[in-house]
């Protein structure tokens, strides 16, 4: 049985999924599924743990691959044909692609011209579609913006044609990350005003992922009426919504433990048997601040002198200067070997760890319902010697 309080008996870096949170999260997707009459597909790029797929398989029936190798995922490890979007296909792996989706999203219309024949002469009863661009997102993050000046993701409304080919089934657009209804309902607005001339002309609309559904705050309610209002409006298209975070959103923690506390210029280091750019690359990329249990993120200067003593910023164990973060107060003087334990550590984040300087790759664990925990993967010297073969 696994403290899923202090996980006290974890005693090395491990990426822990816990399958009541899971069930949650998916029992509220299954929810706004059934409720607007859409369907929910699980985006490989945020989470891929396979071997939880029979527990997904309850409440969702497909999933969304970018690559290959998601596509291959999808097909033997999921069961069914991915829905698939890449920015650009090559001829050493459209065929494969086609064999294993049910839907093939084109980037660009050379995209298309290069391989809608390929496809369907592959697998006759894929679905096609285009990738769209509206020209309107609020994702901040440059890094994250699909919409951005400059864009290499999605055709612009000028450059459709007024009939699309009569192979084209499906118009699919992504323009949001980690965003509420409230973005959806305007950026919506957008898609609408760009392309509904397009509408009639095809038979279902992807509006890709990044609404996140599962967040405390999100207004599940608006969702699903702007999803029902949508229908009314255009009731012979099937809509297609693709979130990847929604589905692994606080469902597990990674487990660290510190190694050492070194000190310079009055900044005092906790360093972890992580790393955050191996093992939490979005803390550094997005950036993205993790929630540290039992412990207040602070600035320096606006620390109590009294309490100043507990304040550590967190390092990683890579030669990456910059594999940190901080500052953090923590109610005592931290121990070597004590656990830190970040929070909400498992969408993106398993999917983009990687083995830079060799670092310990952390294990992933599985507590069940019962709190008995099963290891799902170990990672050893072999992962990481045969990644150089």
């Amino acid at each position: 049985m696994t403290d899923v309080k202090t996980f006290g008996d974890i005693k090395r870096p491990m990426y822990l999924l816990e399958e009541d949170s899971l069930r949650r999260n998916l029992s509220l997707i299954n929810g706004v599924a059934r409720r607007a009459d859409v369907e929910i597909i699980l985006a490989f790029k945020a989470y891929a743990l396979w071997k939880t797929f029979p527990i997904f398989k309850a409440y969702i029936n497909a999933t969304t691959a970018s690559s290959l190798y998601e596509a291959k995922l999808a097909y033997h490890e999921f069961g069914a044909q991915a829905h698939t979007f890449s920015p650009a296909y090559t001829d050493d792996e459209i065929t494969d692609i086609a064999r294993c989706s049910s839907h093939l999203t084109f980037n660009s219309w050379s995209q298309y011209v290069r391989y809608g024949d390929v496809a369907r002469k592959e697998n006759p009863s894929i679905q096609l579609g285009l990738r769209i661009n509206p020209e309107y997102s609020e994702v901040e993050t440059t890094l994250y913006n699909p919409c951005a000046p400059g864009t290499r993701f999605g055709i612009t409304a000028d450059k459709m044609p007024e009939v699309l080919p009569e192979d084209i089934q499906g118009l699919h657009c992504h323009c949001h990350c980690e965003s509420g209804a409230d973005v959806f309902q305007r950026t919506l607005a957008h898609i609408e005003a760009k392309f509904s001339p397009w509408f009639g002309q095809v038979k279902w609309i992807n509006f890709g992922g990044g609404h996140l559904m599962t967040r405390s705050d999100y207004d599940v309610d608006l969702l699903v009426s702007l999803l029902n209002d949508f229908h009314k409006r255009y009731p012979h298209l099937h809509l297609i919504l693709e979130p990847g975070s929604a589905f692994a959103w606080q469902t597990g923690v990674l487990v660290a433990q510190v190694a050492d506390v070194v000190e310079d210029k009055g900044i005092r280091t906790a360093i972890l048997n992580v790393s955050f750019t191996c093992h939490m690359p979005d803390c550094l990329e997005m950036p993205y601040m993790p929630t540290v249990r039992n412990a207040e993120q602070v600035t320096l200067d606006s620390t109590p002198d009294s309490k100043s003593q507990y304040v550590y910023r967190l390092g990683g164990n890579s030669c990456l200067s910059g594999d940190f973060m901080g500052s953090w107060l923590f109610n005592h003087e931290l121990w070597i070997g004590e656990n830190i334990i970040f929070e909400d550590m498992l969408h993106y984040t398993t999917v983009k760890t990687n083995m830079f300087n060799g670092v310990s790759h952390p294990a992933i664990g599985f507590v069940r319902s019962n709190g008995e925990m099963k290891i799902l993967r170990e990672y050893t010297y072999e992962d990481y010697k045969n990644r150089m073969d």
